[in-house]
């Protein structure tokens, strides 16, 4: 393998075992990496007949590697990832019975969570708030802490699943090349380096501090965080001087450490961050499926690969 690929390949910085116990790795070398840009990867082991088919006889090892193509920073002390694009799946051949989003989350300690807005009819209203948790006597792995708004177009879930391994994996190859104030004030690298990067046909990311401030608790000092997501179409705009960027959709959650799912403290959004620090937002409702839009300003880190 040459250096250049060695240097790119995915790596390990954070092993856990079934009772979510560091054997290799430490937290703070993800936290590093993720506060640098880095891609987060998720990777597995279970059986199939424990998780997938209680009772099917199937006992078959499967090794799960997952895209966390959120990431957050929670108080410079904490990661999460959470999966943006997934569609529940029934294994190992077909779709779940639902169409909806499977919105899984991971802190580093193991901790999981699920949300999961319907998208197979007009939404159900029913009421929200906590719910009693599952016992799940037929997959003794899976603990649940909490759950949420089943009778809702939005359940949600928070647990954790004893995985024989779980293992988090980064990829560094992103490049920081503008950081700039709410303002749009620079406060180090420069918009020309932005402008060369998009010459040059590079793939952007942009972490937004404060994001998800707007989904605390009334009176409540929001929790200092910033979110990454990689960004698709931009657009340069010569004579200003800006980059706009369309973002992948990224699950906003009430920052918290751990981060997790309750009733009313998440919905599912599309980013259009500038480099002037303005950011239009079109958030759904997860349990009404209807839009809303705003705009803001925030602290942004640009970053390039």
């Amino acid at each position: 393998m040459s250096d250049r690929l060695h240097h790119h390949a995915w790596r390990d910085v954070l092993c856990l075992d079934a009772g979510r116990r560091v054997v290799a790795g430490e937290p703070a070398a993800l936290r590093r990496a993720i506060a640098k840009g880095a891609d987060l990867r998720i990777y597995s082991e279970f059986y199939h007949d424990e998780h997938i088919a209680p009772g099917s006889g199937r006992h078959e090892l499967v090794q799960e590697s997952m895209d966390m193509r959120a990431t957050y920073l929670l108080d410079e002390r904490w990661v999460a990832g959470i999966l943006t694009l997934r569609q529940p799946v029934e294994l190992p051949d077909r779709f779940g019975p639902r169409p909806s989003l499977s919105l899984f989350l991971y802190n580093e300690d193991g901790g999981q969570g699920i949300a999961r807005p319907f998208l197979d009819g007009p939404p159900v209203v029913g009421p929200r708030g906590a719910v009693a948790a599952h016992r799940h006597d037929d997959m003794p792995k899976y603990h649940e802490f909490d759950r949420f708004d089943d009778a809702t177009n939005a359940p949600a879930s928070n647990f954790f699943y004893a995985f024989e391994k779980l293992r988090y994996l980064v990829r560094e190859d992103w490049r920081e090349l503008l950081s700039h104030s709410a303002e749009g004030e620079v406060l180090s690298g420069s918009i020309d380096a932005v402008a060369q990067a998009v010459r040059q046909g590079c793939e952007f990311k942009v972490a937004i501090r404060g994001l998800c401030d707007d989904l605390g608790q009334p009176g409540e000092a929001p929790l200092n965080h910033e979110v990454f997501i990689q960004l698709g179409s931009c657009y340069y705009y010569t004579t200003e001087k800006v980059l706009v960027g369309g973002s992948h959709p990224v699950a906003r959650v009430r920052p918290a450490v751990p981060l997790r799912y309750a009733s009313g403290n998440w919905d599912y959004a599309w980013l259009l961050p500038r480099t002037d620090g303005a950011c239009a937002q079109l958030a759904y409702d997860p349990y009404t499926l209807r839009p809303r839009r705003s705009h803001e300003r925030f602290a942004m880190r640009w970053f390039c690969r």
